[in-house]
């Protein structure tokens, strides 16, 4: 049981390393919440600091599943993002899965121009496209490849735009844009692929809802943002 629910929530944090901080700058911060089976069981927070050329994302993130009231499946995890101007320069996230630790520490190598990835389950390089797995990144749709924050390992995945969809969180109704983010490789076992569907707020391209189904349905929910 604790092995399905680690699949999860691999992708907790789902974001694109090129991270379009221009289109950022007066952001302080995001919450959002998030569900399982229509249950708030836990929140992932995002913070942003900004100063001249350079801009610092903070997240905290915890959640817990319980089943018959004890809980099965828990996580607790903090990371950091740093970017210049639009480029990705670090990150690093260390997070608690029942207790045991998972890792991933990057740097922007300018001599290769590549990232140097020191993670949990990948040691190694990645192109400066690859994006870290976080949902306060609209450009999670536009990059062929992702960074699993809990552990470093490099995903392809492909986008398919749904369509314009009306959608209601929180008593708002937004006009939305509606993706479907999926593995490349058709072939990997179920556990293993990317199967989200996102929508965008077409006004401010933030992302408000992120939903898949793996041993229920979970949705995270975009409950509050603040801009300066």
């Amino acid at each position: 049981m604790k092995k399905i629910f680690y699949i999860l929530i691999i992708f907790f944090f789902s974001s694109p390393a090129q991270s379009h901080s221009t289109h950022y700058k007066g952001i302080v911060k995001i919450e959002m919440e998030v569900f399982r089976n229509n249950e708030v069981i836990g929140y992932s927070n995002y913070f942003f600091e900004h100063q001249n050329n350079l801009m610092t994302v903070k997240n905290y993130t915890q959640f817990k599943v319980k089943l018959l009231g004890a809980t099965i499946f828990s996580i607790l995890s903090e990371a950091i993002e740093k970017f210049k101007g639009d480029q990705l320069i670090f990150f690093k996230s260390t997070t608690f899965q029942n207790n045991k630790e998972k890792y991933v520490n990057l740097f922007l190598d300018e001599t290769k121009n590549k990232f140097i990835i020191d993670g949990s389950s990948y040691k190694g390089e990645a192109n400066i496209d690859c994006v870290i797995g976080n949902w306060w990144n609209h450009k999670i749709l536009n990059t062929k490849q992702q960074i699993s924050p809990l552990s470093g390992s490099v995903k392809d995945q492909i986008v398919k735009y749904i369509g314009a969809e009306s959608i209601k969180l929180y008593g708002k109704t937004y006009l939305t844009d509606h993706y479907k983010l999926k593995s490349k490789d058709e072939n990997l076992p179920d556990n293993k692929k990317l199967n989200f569907d996102i929508w965008i707020d077409k006004k401010n391209n933030l992302i408000l809802k992120v939903k898949y189904k793996r041993m229920g349905q979970w949705e995270y929910r975009l409950k509050n943002y603040k801009i300066n």
